[in-house]
């Protein structure tokens, strides 16, 4: 049994403060057959909250696609892995770290890049790309300022001093992040498929090594943080907020993939959200393995540190592994060389044991499985959402005036402000960077090429989660398809409000069966993931944001579909506009109008439409999907990026700005786009020619206005709110 902590006893305060409900502290009794000390009451916190345990949506993850010839490696890891060929495999992952950005946005910010970087290369693979999804509240709220440049400068600190290029992302505006931001970060790293790291430990006896930085106090209690909401004693939280140092971070990755190589290595694991706890339980679990851990070996940078403490920190650029005891003296002249931290802290036993002693007294003694594999796992009641039926209105206003609508708001502006702050160009194998469609990373080497991308339209997922489940597969799958690469996989960050709420409970759940179902559809498995709930303030819930990354591979230069238009080219779009306003963006930019339904999707079009498009790559000379904004918006972006004008016929707002899916707006010569309309008629795809590229202007229907006044007004929206 453990002995008595010198430290407050056990108060129902205490448990709440835990984030226990009556009913989880009773099961905590019950498994122990006794009151846990202190430090027990924090492990178990740790690894039973939201965060760690994925309690409330578990049973629902379960019904997600995770396999395909393609996969090597699902979810359960700490990255997915799928192969792409030559023995090589990308390894990659989605995580939030929205409740530590709102407190301290540059930590925040930084150490969400610094936790999907280590989720990447503690399975073996050296990092290649990554991206972000901000979502943020209305620029004129008094903290939005505040949090885009610390989000922004965290994320170009950490990134770039690490060294590895930011090659795309997306960035949203709406109230209903006021109180609650989301930075969800994403990498891709590549590795050799017979050199892949996995976390399970195995032997026992085996030593298991304390790997990198110090611990500090830094970051305790942070994963319950993140599962419970905000509210007026937000402030209080953030000695919860980790710190982050990217340097040690670049030391702690080439150390790693440098003891990977010699062989020392058993299995390894980063320590995340939860620190030494979950690093060390999810490692024993996974291995059917007890764990004893000596904390007096700990390396620590503050004195007299507790158990508590220790079991608790989230101090950064950490890692855990099980080592090959007789290859430890190699494995410690490679730490040395890298002047980072290696102690031996602990052991693998057989028994189902969590053993924590500290200056000689043991601070816990837990059953580890009931820690991780046995946590609490709920069948939340939920409600389906209720249809919407309201019809969308088409607002009275001129098409060109609503075009400068668009592009005078941050959610379509030019992002140069943000992306300027960010190397895309570090390691020298990006083809192209953030700001035109899927970014595209060389696979050193070798004449393939790595696409990736991030979407999701959280007005579609509030107002009907099924078809914004869809859609956001189905934008991540278009995207892809728009540079020529074909989808291999996915990886989700599924952002709600709290699950204890049946209404957002069943937006979580249409959004999973309409993910699940378009995953399938599309061939794109989810591979890895990230579920970040209670993203609340004082009751009031984000919009349900899905986000879904995915990464695509292009086989060779000559598969790579450009994103510009060239003076003199033919606008081809592929697909069938009905003019879908519901939920548009010109509905909400224009009008401040959340109305209509979300615009269905029809799966099979978009996998035909996408098979098309790619199949079709050595014909078009730029491409873009169609999504928000529709025709309109596309068209002006396939104008900007190739410093063309563009003439389109319709002067119909729901032709021009209709959000109708499974479409893409492409630029060919006149020989090429007859080609391709023969092409699409004997594959039974719609197409049509909406009008011409080249001129000085953009024109939509008979108004017309210079494209270099456009530009000036789409490029200016940034520096002057956030500059």
């Amino acid at each position: 049994m453990a002995a008595p902590d010198s430290t407050p006893r056990i108060t129902p305060e205490m448990i709440a403060a835990h984030g226990f409900t009556e009913g989880e502290y009773q099961e905590v009794l019950r498994i122990l057959n006794r009151e846990p000390t202190f430090t027990e009451l924090g492990i178990f916190s740790a690894m039973w909250n939201e965060h760690c345990s994925y309690k409330s949506s578990k049973k629902w993850l379960r019904t997600l696609p995770t396999t395909g010839p393609q996969v090597i490696c699902g979810p359960g890891e700490n990255a997915g892995v799928v192969d792409i060929g030559d023995g090589q495999a990308v390894i990659f992952k989605m995580e939030s770290h929205n409740h530590p950005s709102y407190i301290e946005p540059h930590q925040g910010a930084a150490t969400g890049v610094g936790g999907i970087l280590r989720d990447v290369f503690t399975m073996g693979a050296r990092p290649i790309a990554a991206m972000n999804a901000l979502s943020f509240g209305m620029p004129d709220h008094p903290r939005t300022r505040h949090i885009v440049n610390g989000v922004v400068e965290g994320i170009g600190a950490y990134g770039n001093a690490f060294g590895v290029p930011t090659v795309g992302g997306e960035v949203r505006f709406h109230p209903s992040y006021n109180g609650n931001c989301l930075v969800n970060a994403f990498a891709a790293g590549l590795a050799d498929t017979d050199a892949i790291f996995y976390s399970a430990a195995s032997g026992v006896g085996m030593p298991v090594v304390y790997l990198g930085a110090k611990t500090g106090r830094d970051g305790v209690g942070g994963a319950t943080m993140a599962s419970a909401e905000f509210d007026d004693t937000i402030e209080e939280k953030r000695p919860t907020v980790q710190v982050g140092d990217p340097f040690t971070e670049k030391r702690l990755m080439e150390a790693c993939l440098e003891l990977m190589a010699s062989g020392a290595v058993i299995s390894i694991q980063d320590m995340g959200a939860a620190g030494l706890t979950c690093s060390a339980v999810e490692m024993g679990d996974k291995g059917g393995l007890g764990i004893r851990l000596d904390l007096d070996a700990v390396p620590q940078r503050e004195a007299a540190m507790t158990a508590y403490e220790m079991m608790l920190s989230e101090s950064q650029e950490r890692m855990l592994m099980v080592l090959k005891p007789e290859m430890e003296a190699e494995a410690r002249a490679i730490f040395d060389k890298w002047d980072l931290d290696f102690a031996i802290v602990g052991e693998t036993i057989p028994e189902d044991r969590f053993l924590i002693v500290h200056r000689g007294e043991t601070m816990a003694d837990l059953p580890l499985s009931r820690l991780s594999s046995s946590a609490p796992e709920y069948d939340r009641p939920w409600e389906a959402p209720t249809g919407r039926t309201d019809h969308a209105p088409v607002p009275d206003v001129a098409p060109l005036d609503a075009l400068r609508a668009l592009i005078g708001s941050p959610n379509y502006a030019a992002k140069s402000w943000i992306t300027q702050q960010y190397d895309s160009q570090v390691m020298g194998d990006t083809a192209r960077g953030p700001g035109l469609g899927a970014g595209i990373v060389r696979v050193h080497g070798t004449d393939k090429l790595l696409a990736f991308t991030s979407d999701v339209t959280p007005r579609y997922v509030a107002a009907n989660p099924e078809e914004g489940g869809k859609q956001a597969v189905a934008e991540a799958f278009r995207n892809l398809c728009a540079v020529g690469a074909r989808p291999l996989a996915a990886t989700d960050n599924l952002n709600f409000g709290n699950p204890q709420k049946p209404e957002i409970m069943g937006q979580f759940v249409g959004a999973i069966r309409g993910i699940g179902a378009a995953c399938t559809a599309l061939d794109m498995p989810i591979v890895s993931g990230n579920v970040s709930l209670y993203n609340e303030t004082d009751g009031t819930g984000i919009l349900p944001t899905p986000t879904i990354g995915a990464v695509g591979l292009i086989p060779d230069a000559s598969a790579l579909i450009g994103a510009a238009a060239r003076a003199g080219d033919v606008a081809l779009l592929i697909g069938e506009t009905r003019g879908h306003l519901g939920q548009s963006a010109l509905l909400w930019e224009v009008a401040s109008l959340d109305a209509g339904d979300a615009p269905p999707v029809d799966l099979a079009a978009e996998r035909r439409h996408g098979d098309f498009v790619r199949a079709q790559a050595a014909r078009i000379g730029g491409c873009t999907d169609l999504s928000d904004g529709g025709l309109a918006l596309a068209a002006f972006e396939l104008a900007r990026a190739g410093g063309t004008g563009v003439a389109l016929e319709s002067d119909d707002l729901g032709t021009l700005f209709g959000e109708d899916q499974a479409r893409y707006l492409i630029a060919a010569t006149e020989g090429d786009a007859a080609a391709i309309e023969t092409a699409a008629r004997e594959a039974g795809v719609p197409v049509a020619r909406v009008g011409t590229f080249g001129g000085e202007t953009l024109s939509l229907g008979g108004a017309s206005a210079p494209m270099a006044e456009l530009v000036a007004a789409w490029s200016a929206v940034y520096p002057a709110l956030f500059g």
